[in-house]
């Protein structure tokens, strides 16, 4: 873990051991709720999360421990809430999870900088490109159903598939669900490692040299590394014929990008806030340390405040629906979470 990493976990759990310990006087206004942390209703609310996901543990010793981690992540979760945020938080499936435990098993975008292949497009700068001021490719039908990664860090997957899925839909006219664990199984080598994290541009070159990927039916997604199904490499579902890379730390020309087709693209998603992002317009915590692979499907905007409408591979009980809007047009270049720095897509001629 990076240094900056580590402060912000470090300040984060200074702040559980201080709102543990601090006195009613403490708290800020109605900025946090004290009745809460009171051990009953803390009880109840672990009691109904434990029903909503079906969760059971192997020892008492695990439950209580569990129980700890959940009541830390929720007097955080209320007190976010409490500050009127354009984005709200929620006990949603990772709550018994640390930020640590949380990392490890869902976050997996490996970047490599300065990496060129000779399938990869010469970069153009769509930025004076007149685009729409809003667009959403849901509503083109160009996106399929949100997806779960599982405890894998797959999202480089799950985002380079997703952005194939959209430009196989605006090229042929046809929306087919296709395989991860294709490139799971398949695309194994020094910058894709299954489980391990990878990056889309790699995927997106696996593709082109095969000459396609399969269907998600015709090759389930099984959240583990398995052996290559050499059957399937031929049985294609879609192709493209290379990639290409967005000008990095410029929204305006990712606007453009996106106005064309969904976008890969990668952010830091590391965060407490992430984890337990519920809805609304997220606006941070978060840096630049990039670690998760989206796709970026449309923008749009609420109010004066513009945003990103970004699919990612939780499952629908994440966020809304099993996406998140970021913020767009951030005052910092490189965008919320870094999603301006290092966004790619599929091309198909």
């Amino acid at each position: 873990m990076k240094p900056h990493s580590i402060s912000r976990s470090l300040g984060r759990n200074l702040f559980v051991v201080w709102i543990l310990c601090a006195r009613p006087s403490a708290f800020p206004g109605d900025h946090l709720s004290l009745k809460s942390n009171q051990p009953s209703i803390m009880a109840d609310r672990f009691e109904s999360w434990l029903a909503r996901y079906n969760r059971t543990y192997e020892s008492r010793a695990e439950r209580e421990l569990r129980f700890e981690i959940y009541r830390a992540n929720i007097l955080y979760v209320d007190f976010i809430n409490g500050l009127r945020l354009p984005f709200e938080l929620t006990d949603n499936r990772f709550a018994d999870m640390t930020n640590v435990e949380f990392r490890a098993a869902y976050l997996g975008f490996h970047r490599r900088m300065n990496q060129r292949t000779d399938m990869e497009t010469n970069v153009t700068d769509d930025a004076d490109v007149d685009a729409p001021t809003s667009f959403d490719w849901r509503k083109e039908g160009a996106v399929t159903p949100v997806k779960d990664q599982g405890q894998c860090g797959s999202c480089w997957a799950f985002s380079a598939v997703a952005a194939v899925e959209g430009l196989n839909k605006i090229k042929t006219g046809k929306l087919v669900s296709l395989s991860e664990q294709e490139l799971m199984d398949c695309d194994v080598g020094k910058d894709n490692q299954g489980c391990s994290g990878g990056l889309m541009k790699t995927a997106f070159s696996f593709i082109r040299r095969n000459g396609g990927i399969t269907s998600e039916s015709n090759y389930p997604y099984r959240g583990q590394v398995g052996s290559c199904d050499k059957t399937m490499l031929v049985n294609h579902a879609a192709t493209i014929s290379g990639y290409g890379n967005v000008p990095a730390d410029n929204e305006e020309s990712l606007q453009a990008a996106v106005a064309r087709q969904p976008i890969s693209a990668s952010v830091d998603a590391g965060g407490l806030e992430f984890q337990l992002y519920s809805g609304g317009i997220f606006t941070g915590g978060c840096g630049h340390d990039l670690n998760h692979g989206v796709t970026v499907v449309g923008y749009g905007a609420e109010g004066r405040r513009k945003y990103w409408i970004v699919k990612n591979s939780w499952g629908r009980d994440w966020g809304e629906d099993g996406y998140v809007r970021m913020l767009k047009d951030s005052r910092d270049r490189r965008g919320i979470c870094g999603i301006a720095m290092d966004a790619n897509y599929p091309v198909k001629c």
